[in-house]
């Protein structure tokens, strides 16, 4: 018998460490691959650490002198920050639009949903090199319709007040994992709900702002935050496009960091305008979270909510009637 309950424990233990065994590769890996090389570039950020050459540890002096002595950092910051500004609302606007569309109960809608998906899942590489034909002054897609309409040719990627547009429009190009997210949310909103406004007299654009977006508001938190990283770590499009020009018009704080590292030979620099960046994107990130609070509905809070008015309406009537009979 003890014996047997020895087995049982034995078992039971085996039981409760296999989980473990199968995220071992994942913890690895995040190990590996994500936090070491966060913590190594910490590090590396207290260092005058050349590509060639030996380290030389010199504590903030970095940090000091992206501060105090490098104009290109304020404004490399700022262009990205006005980038932001235009490519967040703008991708939430293309992304929830695109999911609306494809809700619609069309024939060959599956197609669509397929076309408009499609451009995630190519490489920033290859989608760069489209987008610079595409802008081409000469022989470029936009261009040639423009013309055709008989309106102004703009220089896309010369001109300095057209590249940054230029830069928006390119990285709208993925919008389609944004816009799956919003379909799936979408689709997830009982159908009983729209009948419901729609007896009460709720139009569309009445049931879209009462029911369709207090329904998705954790979707829409989730693709504001999300798209507040990807902006303000732009690095692709703009490295292939324009490089940062022209007249460093489009110089991205991605791109500062970039040249530092591989271009100026600055390992040690470039790690700590790459850490002041996380520590914009994490300040960012809390205030979205923070202000959530006041307009992120939850599933149950929405129950709750509906629960209260519901028990409130009762109170209502009961009172009513209890003054009807009294008159």
């Amino acid at each position: 018998m003890p014996i047997k309950k020895k087995k049982e424990k034995k078992f039971t233990l085996i039981r409760k460490r296999v989980p473990y065994l199968f995220i071992m590769p994942w913890i690895i890996g995040y190990l590996a691959f994500t936090l070491g090389p966060l913590a190594f570039s910490l590090v590396m950020s207290l260092f005058d650490w050349p590509i060639a050459g030996e380290a030389k540890f010199i504590g903030i002096d970095n940090f000091t002198k992206m501060f105090t002595a490098d104009p290109q950092f304020y404004n490399s910051l700022l262009i990205t920050f006005k980038f932001a500004l235009i490519f967040v609302p703008l991708n939430l606007g293309a992304a929830l639009v695109l999911a609306l569309l494809i809700t619609q109960p069309i024939k060959g809608m599956k197609f669509f949903r397929t076309i408009f998906y499609l451009p995630a899942v190519v490489s920033g590489v290859a989608v760069s090199i489209i987008w610079g034909w595409m802008f081409n002054t000469e022989y470029g897609v936009f261009n040639y319709l423009l013309s055709f309409l008989g309106l102004e040719e703009p220089s896309w990627l010369i001109d300095p007040k057209w590249a940054i547009v230029a830069i928006v429009i390119a990285s709208a190009w993925g919008v389609g994992t944004m816009m799956l997210i919003f379909y799936t949310d979408i689709k997830s909103i009982p159908h009983d709900m729209y009948e419901a406004a729609a007896i009460d007299g709720a139009g569309v654009i009445r049931q879209f702002i009462s029911i369709t977006i207090p329904s998705i508001t954790p979707t829409i938190l989730f693709n504001v935050i999300t798209s507040v990283i990807a902006a303000l770590q732009q690095l692709t499009l703009v490295l292939l496009l324009t490089g940062g020009g022209p007249l460093k018009s489009t110089y991205f704080y991605g791109l500062f960091v970039y040249n530092n590292a591989f271009k100026h030979h600055e390992l040690g620099y470039a790690s700590a305008n790459a850490w002041f960046m996380f520590i914009i994107i994490m300040l960012f990130t809390l205030m979205i979270f923070k202000s959530s609070s006041a307009w992120v509905f939850y599933e149950a809070e929405v129950k709750k909510e509906k629960k209260e008015k519901r028990e409130k309406k009762k109170k209502s009537e009961v009172k009513n009637n209890e003054d009807f009979q009294k008159a």
